[in-house]
């Protein structure tokens, strides 16, 4: 009867681990050495993290060695694809959604479907009926970031902010600072004015909008008609403004928040971009997982070795700790109710600044757009070109892109 009831038992636990989607741990034959990149930079200790994750696996993992590689965001997407097409591709990458688009298109990564439980994390990219990625960690999204000290309550809508910065602004300070340089900085306002950049099929462009002229009317007008603003203000420039006390806020992503809190500490906060008064909406910012993409050629023990390391690095406790370590939210849903997650009110923050995001489409059509709003973007902001005007060329540019992709 006992050993009955042991079988019984046995059988419980396989199937409630089947019926959980686990997959079983793939296994290797032999050594084996592959390539990580990781768009993780250094100054935030990304790369230490990812680094770090790396050598504590080959400790338990004898006979897989890992060799880590840092690239810049853009440098890893161009570096990648020269590298595929070269026939020597890294097998395994850490990097943005937005990679996903060009990277399927060119069939430079494969599907990862059944090789991770995708009902336990936020979910991944999927594209022509196959999910392309294994979430690391949720959010990539920009939200307002401000100095206490300078502003004790963040604003709630449009309106306080610019009177908030008015009042904060004065010779070399500034009550606002934000990317200037780059569109991802302009969609989340054009969500708030009930805008989007594509249509209801997600990959026709709509940026000749009322909502468009209406985004870059109010970005002007923080520099133009409130001076709030720096003019000419790339990422550098707002974030040494910010540490060094000479920007009250700023709008960044999460990415920055372990930085900024080793910095300004108590004085550190964080909340979500504010109501767009003129329309009662919420800024959207758009919002991406990290993935672990997988090079289309990784077969065999290359692959049983990539896969095993990726189920280490998103195991809970990982995924707990790159949040604690990184001020990341994890994308493994039952991380992100960890007391040390749910107590941590920087964290807190983020994660309801994530509920009004939007998710940001993975398709390659987005690359197109991109490169036509970032030119009329920076022609309105240094006073060159109308927001009616810049509005029209970006959908002219974008049009042409997607033309060319095809």
């Amino acid at each position: 009867m006992k050993k009955v009831l042991l079988v019984v038992s046995l059988l419980v636990l396989v199937l409630g681990f089947a019926s959980a989607g686990a997959t079983p741990e793939p296994e290797v034959s032999g050594p084996v050495t592959f390539q990580l990149w990781t768009q993780e930079g250094e100054s935030d200790g990304g790369f230490q993290f990812v680094q770090g994750l790396a050598d504590q696996f080959m400790a338990e993992h004898p006979d897989i060695t890992i060799e880590v590689v840092q690239k810049g965001t853009e440098d890893l997407r161009e570096d990648f694809q020269t590298a595929s097409l070269a026939g020597e591709p890294p097998e395994l990458l850490w990097t943005v959604n937005d990679h996903a688009g060009p990277f399927t298109a060119a069939g430079l990564i494969q599907p990862v479907d059944g090789m991770y439980d995708e009902s336990a994390f936020v979910a991944s990219v999927v594209l022509d009926g196959h999910t392309w990625g294994v979430p690391i960690t949720s959010g990539n999204h920009l939200m307002l970031l401000y100095n206490k000290s300078l502003v004790p309550n963040p604003p709630e809508t449009t309106d306080e902010m610019i009177s908030i910065a008015q009042d904060l602004t004065s010779g070399d300070t500034y009550g606002l600072a934000y990317n200037d340089t780059e569109p991802f900085w302009l969609v989340p306002w054009l969500g708030g004015f009930n805008g989007s950049v594509f249509a209801a099929d997600g990959v026709t462009p709509t940026l000749d909008t009322p909502a468009m002229v209406n985004t870059l009317e109010f970005l002007a007008s923080l520099e133009f008609d409130y001076g709030i603003v720096p003019s000419e203000c790339d990422y550098a420039t707002m974030d040494t403004l910010f540490k060094e006390g000479n920007a009250a806020m700023i709008v960044n992503g999460d990415w920055s928040l372990a930085d900024y809190r080793a910095v300004l500490g108590d004085n550190f906060g964080v909340a979500p971009l504010p109501i767009v008064s003129a329309t009662g909406t919420h800024a959207m910012p758009y919002t991406a997982p990290k993935l672990f993409m997988i090079a289309s050629g990784v077969e065999g023990d290359s692959l049983a070795a990539v896969q095993q390391f990726i189920a280490f690095a998103v195991n809970e406790q990982n995924e707990i700790d790159i949040a604690n370590t990184l001020n990341r939210l994890p994308a493994r849903l039952s991380a992100q109710s960890a007391e040390s997650i749910t107590s941590d009110p920087i964290l807190v923050e983020s994660a309801k600044a994530l509920t009004y995001g939007t998710p940001m489409p993975a398709v390659v059509e987005m690359r197109a757009v991109w490169d036509a709003m970032k030119p009329e973007m920076s022609a309105v902001l240094s006073g060159s070109k109308t927001p009616d005007d810049a509005a029209a060329a970006m959908q002219s540019a974008a049009e042409a892109g997607i033309r060319a992709l095809e």
